[in-house]
This record gives structure tokens, C-alpha cells and sequence, in this order.
């Protein structure tokens, strides 16, 4: 059954008027006070009293007082209106300097890649902001998961987003471990993907991605096959570690397990970039002071 609501109109008007006319018991202070004239002061408690229909004050040539009506509706929007002036500060807070919490959405790749190295300064540099980071693979809607904003790579964000550069380019490293490599011919050329166990990252679609290379200056996507499909980055770079297979993975999560022999690359003259890691959010909402410094802070330390 559908209802109807009404919604009313200016239910607040004459709220603060009513409640320094309270305060002082006098018209002139409660104009003073709110910086009106005395007429304007009057005039808004006749209307507050006539939206309510009941008299909230009792006046005489000497003096003001409040009616039976006017103690009782005291006695409720003296605290209601407190409380919304209250949250009128904290709001303006938020809008003014950083602070608050600041949720954001980011996938598992991202967080040893960007995060990990600047978590510790950025909480030491905005000590009012709370920083919360959920990992997961999946898309988000920012603003029902209540969040502030994401980080993606750009290939991944919508149209209708404001994508925000954190990082250049990043290029893609194809590995695999000393002990798979040796049981396998090593690949060579881009075709030679043929012959080995590749493994591959399921989008958030549903779409399996092929692995980018660049065969000269022309790009060029290659769909491989293998024993597993994972749904982020660091579970692929995980089972190449283990002798699973070859993963194509973001350079710079790799590069650690590379240094140290764990893994070794391959195919590097055909490495490609991929599109860089992005903060997004949506196009409706404005930025807020904790979000502009965590950009700025990710920025200053690249």
C-alpha cells in the first residue's frame, strides 16, 4: 500500500529565535544577540507560534515568560537544536581541515606496491584522520560500502568516476621460479607462451585478461593457458613462487623475489605497461580535505 508523506516545509524556522528569546526573557537582548531588529524578532516568534498553534510565551509591558506550551517545547528543542548545531560543527570540520575517517577500496596488488611503504608517515603527518583500507578484488559501489574513494588501475574505472594519477606506467613482468624455469625451455619470443603453464587473472567482470606485450612498437594481447585463475595479483605472484607456472604481474610486486633469486623474468624485451594506478571517485561528490592530503601524500612520497 503506498503511503504519503509530507514533508514540512521550514520546520526549523524561528527555532533559534524562540530559544534566545528563552535564554533572555527579553525581545531587545534576543534581537541583539541573533543581530536583528526587535521587530524582525517579534515577527518570527508570531510565526513559529502560529506554524505551532499554540502560544509559546507569556508577554507583559515588564516582562517575557514562557507558557505551559513554551516550557514543554523548551524542553525538547533546546537539546534537538544543540545536537544539530553540533553536527552543523563537525560537518564543518570535515570540509575545513583533515580529519575523520577516510575508508578506501583497493585491490591486494596495490597495498605492498603503494600503500605499505607510506601508511606509517601518512598516519604520523594527519594524526586526526583515521585511514582504513579494505583489500578485495571485487568493484565496490563507493558510495553505498560507504566509502570515500578507491584505487585502481586506470583500465579498471568507470567513465563516470574521477580517476586521480598515483603512480606513472607501470610496467608488466612476466616471471617464474629457478625451479620451474628449469624444467621448461625458457620463452624466448612471445609464442614460445605456447609450451608453458601460464597463470591468469580473472577480471571483475567475469573476463579472463590476456597478457599485453609490446612485439616492437605494436601492442599486442596474447590469451594463454594454465593451471589457475586467480582473482588479484599477489595469489598469481604466490603460485609462480611455488613453481605453479608463469604469471604476468605489475614489475614492481615482483621485483623483491626478483632481486633475491626467488623468481626470474622473462620475456623483458616485450614487457608492457600497464595503465598506472588511480585513486577514483565519483564525479557528484565533493573532495574533502582527508582525501586531498592522502593524494598529496602519496604524490609527495613517489
Amino acid at each position: 500500500m503506498k503511503q504519503n508523506f509530507t514533508v514540512r516545509q521550514g520546520a526549523l524556522d524561528g527555532v533559534e529565535a524562540f530559544l534566545s528569546v528563552a535564554r533572555h526573557r527579553n525581545f531587545r537582548k534576543a534581537a541583539a544577540e541573533l543581530k536583528v531588529t526587535p521587530s524582525a524578532m517579534s515577527q518570527a516568534i508570531r510565526t513559529l507560534e502560529a506554524r505551532i498553534g499554540a502560544a509559546l510565551f507569556i508577554r507583559t509591558t515588564r516582562s517575557v515568560g514562557l507558557t505551559e506550551a513554551g516550557e514543554r517545547f523548551l524542553s525538547r528543542a533546546g537539546p534537538a537544536f544543540e545536537e544539530l548545531v553540533a553536527a552543523s560543527e563537525v560537518a564543518r570540520d570535515l570540509g575545513q581541515r583533515p580529519t575523520g575517517l577516510l575508508r578506501l577500496s583497493v585491490p591486494p596488488s596495490v597495498v605492498p606496491i603503494l600503500l605499505e611503504p607510506l601508511i606509517a608517515s601518512f598516519c604520523q603527518a594527519y594524526p586526526e584522520i583515521e585511514l582504513e583500507i579494505v583489500a578485495g578484488g571485487e568493484l565496490v559501489d563507493l558510495a553505498t560500502e560507504g566509502f570515500d574513494a578507491g584505487i585502481r588501475p586506470g583500465q579498471f574505472i568507470a567513465s563516470d568516476m574521477i580517476a586521480v594519477r598515483l603512480t606513472p606506467p607501470l610496467p608488466f613482468a612476466v616471471v617464474g621460479s629457478p625451479d620451474y624455469l628449469r624444467q621448461r625451455k625458457v620463452p624466448e619470443q612471445i609464442e614460445d607462451l605456447r609450451g608453458h603453464a601460464c597463470l591468469r587473472m580473472r577480471r571483475s567482470n567475469g573476463s579472463i585478461a590476456p597478457w599485453p606485450f609490446l612485439d616492437g612498437n605494436k601492442p599486442v594481447e596474447v590469451i594463454v593457458s594454465g593451471p589457475l585463475i586467480a582473482h588479484d595479483y599477489p595469489t598469481l605472484l604466490g603460485a609462480a613462487l611455488k613453481g605453479a607456472g608463469l604469471a604476468q604481474v605489475p614489475a614492481p610486486l615482483a621485483k623483491p623475489a626478483i632481486a633475491d633469486g626467488r623468481l626470474q623474468e622473462v620475456l623483458k624485451p616485450f614487457a608492457a605497461n600497464s595503465s598506472g594506478v588511480f585513486l577514483y571517485y565519483p564525479a557528484k561528490r565533493q573532495m574533502l580535505p582527508k582525501l586531498r592530503a592522502f593524494i598529496d601524500h602519496v604524490r609527495h612520497q613517489g
